[in-house]
């Protein structure tokens, strides 16, 4: 059995803290131990990617007790941080680092370089990083993230139920998203905003000032992280989902709400087109804007809402789209191949 030793964030599994990186790392683990990999996980402490000197210490420690010759992918949240610990390993393992969201700079420079092979969760960020590094295009690779199949989410007939499931940070644009909803306060609707709120507080506080200012408090909700049943209840009452957000990799939660036939109002923003794809017949199952622009997002809002033949098509492409969607085995069955080329001779 061939083994293979993942280097992950230690909340990868924290209900509280979830993330489409942790999410995605937890995927492709269960998937290739489905494959047959025997699947060694090591969750390092750390403040990643800005861990303290004893984290470091910690990682470097971890990467040094496994045995010469060892095939070992590395989150890139971790690799990328800290060259120095893993270009010394690179000499007698086989790295293998997983970028989820690059980070930019020498670090995640001459991180890469150290590394036999590179994952990427989309082709917008493989892009990205080859026009940024001196990288060899054939070292560089995609596995996108798979989606798991999801009942229909029925809609609404005024299709008035909004869901954005983001954490709540400048990244992801909320505040861009309430002076949007701030402009059609004229329709009826209402928006739940799932999400971690712990990561940035001083922009929640603004966030709830800004609600509060434009008389929306009553309907924004800020609900919090959602798991489970209750993210599925979300997804299930839902009529579209909407993304303000300023920069995007993939957006696996564009395919979640695909999978349920829910349309998606997103940003033209990194990868979240690539996500978003097409219908069969070439329908996109959704309106994108580009980003920091909370008119043009009004103006979708107010399209999708007064448009009652457009919600039908955007519906109808959704399901068709929905059809497409690729489960999570794939994603295992890429990084497999990329993991076999890196183990030695």
């Amino acid at each position: 059995m061939d083994v293979v030793h993942v280097v992950l964030p230690n909340d990868i599994d924290d209900p509280a803290r979830p993330s489409g990186g942790n999410h995605y790392d937890r995927r492709l683990c269960q998937g290739l131990a489905a494959a047959g990999w025997s699947v060694r996980e090591h969750a390092v402490p750390g403040g990643w990617p800005d861990p303290t000197p004893p984290e470091r210490t910690g990682l470097a420690d971890r990467l040094a007790a496994l045995p010469d010759g060892a095939l070992v992918l590395v989150d890139g949240l971790i690799a990328s941080a800290v060259p120095e610990v893993l270009t010394p390993q690179a000499r007698r393992l086989r790295l293998v680092v997983l970028v989820h969201l690059p980070l930019g700079g020498d670090a995640e420079a001459a991180a890469l370089a150290a590394a036999t092979a590179v994952v990427t969760t989309s082709e917008w960020t493989r892009s990205r990083l080859l026009a940024a590094y001196p990288l060899p295009a054939d070292r560089v690779h995609v596995a996108p993230p798979g989606v798991d199949p999801a009942p229909l989410a029925p809609g609404t007939a005024a299709g008035a139920e909004l869901l954005c499931v983001a954490a709540v940070t400048p990244h992801k644009g909320h505040d861009v998203l309430v002076d949007a909803l701030a402009g059609v306060t004229d329709i009826p609707w209402t928006c739940v905003c799932a999400g971690p709120l712990h990561r940035d507080p001083d922009f929640v506080a603004g966030l709830r000032r800004r609600l509060a200012a434009r008389r929306l408090a009553d309907r924004v909700r800020l609900v919090g992280p959602l798991a489970g049943e209750r993210l599925a209840a979300s997804y299930a009452g839902a009529d579209l989902l909407v993304l303000a957000s300023r920069g995007e990799t993939y957006g696996m939660v564009v395919t979640e709400a695909l999978a349920r036939g829910i349309p998606v109002l997103g940003t033209a923003a990194g990868g979240l087109p690539e996500a978003l794809g097409r219908a069969p017949d070439g329908t996109p199952p959704g309106l994108l804007v580009p980003p920091d622009d909370p008119a043009a997002l009004a103006g979708s809002l107010r399209r999708w809402l007064d448009d009652p033949p457009l919600r039908d098509r955007l519906r109808a492409a959704a399901r068709a789209r929905r059809d497409t969607l690729d489960d999570w085995t794939l994603t295992a069955t890429l990084t497999g191949k990329v993991l076999k080329e890196a183990m030695p001779a």
